[in-house]
């Protein structure tokens, strides 16, 4: 398959490995990936904000970056994000017809259409749950709300990280109780959202894991800032890293070599 990766402006901005790891892990398992360059933000924060009018300019130009997937360009577009992918999904065309643009609404809805969080797209679309993937290390999995709620991925991730040999996944207590983040939520409702923190914390630390995953690094940012402020030692390691990584992600290099996993080579590029 040919697909384009939705990097996202937190995957963009503060944790591009994850976009790197996507993009691996997908030539890794044979497929061929292109980066549109003119994306940027899906307008997510503008919508769960509340100013609708303000995203629209976004969604058009998210449309306009991503419909090359309608005409068959690409055959499917993926974000490690479920929250972003829930946006495109579930919300571009709700705010274009509040603006009474059923033309744009009908074009976000046809993008819509192809575009998958990564583990919807390689469980259900791909239909391959071993990746191939190597991680020995305890681990410990986090539903995001929007995964879990809006995109309804279920257990897909779980299945993917069942597959990794050498993987340990331990059940995390009230996993889908939400982790306290939720954008701006953490900003405006800062004492609800630390009290929320602490009982994920308590949760994750009680499953004796070294790393907790999830399909969201925004979720991740709020869980590892708690963290390492708690100085715990425990990391969060985004569900593409873990997919991604193998036998040879996880021998050290030799002094004066370079690490012989990294293969940082360059991906098509779309005007």
């Amino acid at each position: 398959m040919r697909i384009a990766v939705m990097a996202t402006c937190l995957g963009d901005a503060m944790f591009p490995q994850v976009v790197k790891a996507t993009v691996g892990l997908l030539r890794r398992l044979g497929h061929e990936v292109v980066f549109p360059e003119g994306q940027t933000c899906c307008g997510q924060m503008h919508v769960n904000t509340g100013y609708l009018r303000e995203a629209v300019p976004l969604v058009r130009h998210h449309v306009d970056v991503f419909e090359p997937v309608t005409h068959g360009e690409w055959d499917a577009v993926v974000a490690p994000s479920g929250s972003c992918t829930g946006c495109v999904r579930h919300q571009h065309a709700m705010v274009a017809r509040r603006a009474g643009d059923e033309a744009l609404a009908e074009r976000a809805e046809a993008v819509a259409g192809r575009t998958y969080e990564l583990s919807e797209l390689l469980v259900d679309v791909l239909g391959v749950t071993d990746v191939g993937a190597y991680y020995p290390h305890r681990v410990t999995y986090h539903p995001t709300c929007h995964s879990l709620r809006m995109l309804r991925v279920a257990d897909k991730p779980l299945q993917l990280l069942r597959a990794v040999r050498g993987l340990e996944l331990v059940e995390l207590p009230d996993a889908d109780v939400c982790c306290g983040f939720g954008g701006t939520f953490a900003v405006k409702n800062g004492e609800t959202s630390t009290a929320m923190l602490a009982d994920k914390m308590r949760n994750v630390l009680g499953t004796r894991a070294e790393v907790c995953t999830a399909g969201d690094s925004s979720c991740l940012m709020h869980i590892g800032g708690g963290m390492g402020r708690l100085r715990t030692g425990v990391r969060t390691v985004h569900l593409a890293e873990i997919l991604a990584s193998t036998e040879a992600s996880q021998t050290p290099a030799a002094p004066g070599t370079a690490t012989p996993h990294v293969r940082d080579e360059p991906v098509e590029v779309q005007r």
